[in-house]
């Protein structure tokens, strides 16, 4: 579904990704791992056209996308729910999720609100609250219902547990596993490598842009490096 083939992008004259090669296939959760300032949201944010890449091809699809505008990438069936979920202060969560709608033009839009409530009660109970008033559990899940309202092949989740209590943390995990069940496709960036891996079918270590380690979330959990490095082994 998601192929990245030799991507690199930089920063004025700092490179912050090498030729990182990897792919998402239909129906997985990918996981990609790494301490912070590896690169993994500047690859999350090359991908839905945020940040410009120096070389390299994205393909979604067996589309290249690499020079597209990020309103065609989302229309194309790619969403992404940004690290620290950014929603919109000032608008109800109702309004949120219309957001999420936006540039869909079919009927069934109404019916895919009532989806997204029966993820996620609390929302339905807050749905004419303001966003900026939720907890941040509660505003991570309100991220995660606008993505969906984009109803995306290909959910690109950056860091959605940050900040998060334990409580919160295992509802949205749970919750991930739930949407992949539902045929959306996962890459899942986190800093929590053993929920990550644990829900994985594949995944990758990046370290300073580059990845080093690749196999199974199973492979990876058992992996002497990854429990030095990340897993506190």
């Amino acid at each position: 579904m998601l192929e990245i083939e030799n991507l690199s992008v930089h920063y004025g004259m700092i490179q912050a990704v090498h030729d990182v090669s990897f792919h998402v296939e239909k129906g997985e959760i990918v996981s990609l791992i790494g301490a912070n300032g590896a690169g993994k949201t500047t690859i999350l944010r090359t991908i839905s056209g945020l940040t410009r890449s120096s070389k390299g091809k994205i393909s979604f699809e067996g589309k290249g996308i690499e020079k597209q505008a990020p309103q065609k990438i989302v229309a194309s069936g790619l969403s992404q729910v940004p690290e620290g979920r950014h929603v919109f202060p000032g608008l109800t969560v109702q309004e949120n999720l219309e957001m999420g709608a936006f540039l869909r033009k079919d009927k069934e839009v109404k019916q895919d609100y009532e989806q997204v409530f029966s993820k996620f009660p609390v929302l339905k109970e807050r749905k004419n609250q303001d966003a900026a008033t939720l907890s941040g559990g509660e505003q991570q899940m309100l991220a995660m219902g606008r993505a969906l309202m984009s109803k995306p092949k290909l959910l690109l989740l950056d860091e959605p547990s940050m900040g998060l209590a334990p409580i919160f943390i295992r509802e949205i995990f749970s919750i991930i596993q739930e949407i992949q069940k539902q045929g959306t496709t996962i890459l899942l960036i986190e800093q929590n490598a053993k929920m990550a891996l644990s829900i994985a079918n594949r995944g990758y270590v990046l370290e300073t842009g580059k990845i080093v380690l690749e196999g199974t979330g199973q492979e990876l959990l058992a992996s002497e490096a990854v429990k030095k490095a990340y897993l506190g082994g």
